[in-house]
C-alpha cells in the first residue's frame, strides 16, 4: 500500500510540476521548439533543471544497494546507439513537435477536457500497442 501511496504522490508532483512549467500548454512548447520563427526559450530552463536534477539524484540515489521500496534498480541494459533508437527518437520528436504533446504532459492534461489530448492519447496508447505487437519484425 505505501508503495502505490508513493506513485499516487509522486505522479501527481509531476503532472503539477509540467503544469506550473506550462509543459501541458502545447504552444507553449510549440514555440519552444520553434527555434527558427517565434522562438520562447523558457522551456530550456525547465529541462535544464531537470537535467541538473537528475544527474545529482542519480549520484546520490544509486551509492544505494537497492531502491526504497524496490527489490533492485531497474536501468537501461543497451549502451550504444542503434537504429531504432534514432528513428524512436526521430519518430517522438517529429509527433511532439507537430502536436505539443510528449507523453507525461498529455496524461496530465487528460482530464482538463481538452480535444486534441483526448485524441492525441488514444492515438499515443495505439501506437505504442502496435509497436509492441509488431515491433519485433522491423
Amino acid at each position: 500500500m505505501i508503495r502505490l501511496l508513493t506513485c499516487l504522490i509522486a505522479g501527481a508532483l509531476f503532472g503539477l510540476g509540467l503544469a506550473v512549467a506550462q509543459m501541458t500548454n502545447p504552444l507553449k512548447v510549440q514555440n519552444f521548439l520553434d527555434v527558427a520563427g517565434d522562438w520562447d526559450p523558457s522551456l530550456a530552463f525547465v529541462m535544464g533543471a531537470a537535467v541538473l536534477i537528475t544527474l545529482v539524484m542519480f549520484r546520490v540515489v544509486l551509492k544505494r544497494a537497492s531502491p526504497l521500496l524496490g527489490e533492485r534498480f531497474h536501468l537501461p541494459t543497451l549502451l550504444k546507439v542503434d537504429r531504432p533508437l534514432i528513428m524512436g527518437a526521430a519518430l517522438f520528436g517529429v509527433g511532439w513537435g507537430m502536436t505539443g504533446y510528449c507523453p507525461g504532459p498529455a496524461l496530465a492534461t487528460l482530464l482538463s477536457g481538452n480535444g486534441e489530448v483526448l485524441l492525441f492519447v488514444p492515438a499515443m496508447l495505439l501506437g505504442g500497442f502496435l509497436h509492441r505487437t509488431f515491433g519485433h519484425r522491423a
